[in-house]
């Protein structure tokens, strides 16, 4: 029987093609999904049948492993609760997107375990495991749904070209998939780069969409400090802490993204783009640190989501900061020592400056100094 297809850009309720793609694969049936990056194959990873058939449709060499689609970020930890700081970091800021994480699948915990045997030798067959989470909307709906997690290949057998439209999963793989999600030509046409991460670095396994260089960029520690306005405080606090972690690394300032740490800064209620006051400018000129470029920004969801450490003037700057996102709580801090306030100077005397900039250089000479790069 062929496939039943269905364009999902022409469908009345995307809810009802949702639901149905749910149910075709609770129900043990073979789905092929549109990404933003070719056309994929799904089965639920907790039915070993249709597993066991994904694999022989696809004409998988045996040992080669499977991916496993999850529906965030946030889920990560279940499936590898001891991912790297480097896999969480990529995680974070490259899902939903197109990068395959491949990481030690070594921790008892790990949900993994719960899936059947056979489906646990598909996806992990040499200790590894490959996790995605694809930028699709339709198939993020999907994969809230759906109990449990999917598996996913390329809809295609095993050596021919990607499929990067409906039509060529269907000349493809025929009969052997019961249900077809149209949504036109893949948007970016090309595999997902597959990234191997662990303590000591990442390893590209497979080309893709996101380069090395980017990945690398993406992979960075990042140091967020935050105030009200991003003209006085958090700027000065930014340089001054550029300049501490390349005396800590040997580098100079200007080096330190290439080390492998952003050091940047925002604003609560700040302006884009205003200047630095000229009194922060003139106390970090006296410190030989140069401010007057910068340029202030606000404070965004994309920042709090990529930083890994939150630093905050204030108790109520790290306190707006995690009642919008809780899930940054983990990572925000209050910079001073018992999360002491450093107090805003704008609209003193430049001595007010001066004993905020020195307070504020003491903070971070203690939180640098606890830092490991």
């Amino acid at each position: 029987m062929p496939p039943v297809v269905i364009d999902i850009r022409s469908a009345e309720d995307s809810r009802d093609v949702v639901h149905r793609a749910v149910q075709a694969l609770a129900e043990g049936k073979l789905v092929a999904l549109p990404t933003e990056t070719v056309y994929g194959l799904a089965a639920s990873a907790l039915d070993e049948s249709a597993v066991a058939r994904l694999l022989e449709t696809k004409g998988r060499s045996q040992g080669k492993a499977l991916t496993l689609a999850i529906k965030s970020a946030d889920d990560v930890l279940d499936y590898v609760p001891n991912l790297s700081p480097l896999g969480r970091r990529l995680a974070r800021r490259c899902w939903p997107g197109p990068v395959t994480i491949v990481s030690d699948n070594c921790h008892p915990e790990s949900l993994i375990r719960r899936l059947p045997v056979s489906v646990q030798k598909a996806v992990c067959p040499h200790g590894t495991i490959g996790l995605r989470v694809p930028a699709h909307p339709m198939v993020l709906d999907i994969l809230r749904m759906l109990v449990g997690p999917v598996v996913l290949t390329s809809a295609n057998p095993q050596g021919d070209a990607d499929p990067v439209t409906a039509e060529e999963v269907i000349a493809a793989l025929g009969e052997r998939v019961q249900l077809v999600l149209n949504d036109g030509r893949s948007r970016l046409g090309q595999p997902s780069t597959v990234v191997k991460v662990g303590r000591a670095g990442l390893e590209i396994l497979r080309p893709g969409v996101a380069s090395e260089q980017t990945l690398r960029r993406l992979s960075s520690l990042m140091i967020l400090l935050v105030c009200t306005g991003n003209t006085c405080r958090s700027p000065m606090a930014e340089v001054m802490c550029r300049k501490m972690i390349a005396d800590r690394l040997g580098c100079a300032a200007a080096e330190v993204n290439d080390r492998g740490v952003m050091v940047m800064s925002a604003g609560i209620s700040a302006m884009m783009g205003s200047r630095p006051t000229p009194e922060a400018v003139s106390v970090m000129q006296k410190m030989g640190l140069q401010l007057a470029d910068h340029e202030s920004q606000p404070l965004t969801g994309q920042l709090v989501r990529h930083a890994d450490i939150i630093w905050t003037m204030t108790r109520a700057h790290r306190q707006a900061i995690v009642s919008q996102w809780p899930e940054a709580s983990p990572r925000t801090f209050v910079l001073g020592r018992d999360q002491a306030d450093i107090a805003d100077p704008i609209g003193g005397p430049i001595e007010y400056y001066e004993k905020c900039a020195t307070q504020i250089k003491g903070e971070l000479e203690r939180r640098i100094g606890e830092l490991t790069f």
